[in-house]
């Protein structure tokens, strides 16, 4: 199984408002793609870090193989997640890919 872990900054331009809406609406997105995508076996997104915390939203998603993670990246439908609900949003992006 390959572990596909994301943490994303949200744009400091944002009001906490649209911070909020925005995290929903990742979540929404991320999170919808279950069942959608081949090779895709589990995703979830946090997006209620403790004040502590240095990033606004984490993607903690699980893939049968690493042929699978590489499917999802080009997929339509993560592309269209990624193009309205993330990218447009965030700063920063970090990304750790790991087998268990």
């Amino acid at each position: 199984m390959v572990k596909h872990i994301i943490l994303w900054k949200l744009k400091e331009t944002l009001t906490g408002e649209e911070k909020e809406r925005v995290k929903a609406g990742i979540k929404e997105g991320l999170e919808g793609l279950k069942g959608k995508i081949p090779g895709l076996l589990d995703i979830k997104v946090q997006a209620n870090g403790l004040s502590s915390s240095n990033a606004d939203v984490m993607l903690d998603s699980s893939f049968e193989s690493e042929e699978a993670l590489k499917g999802y990246s080009v997929h339509p439908a993560h592309v269209e997640v990624a193009d309205t609900k993330v990218r447009p949003y965030t700063e920063i992006r970090l990304c750790l890919d790991f087998c268990e």
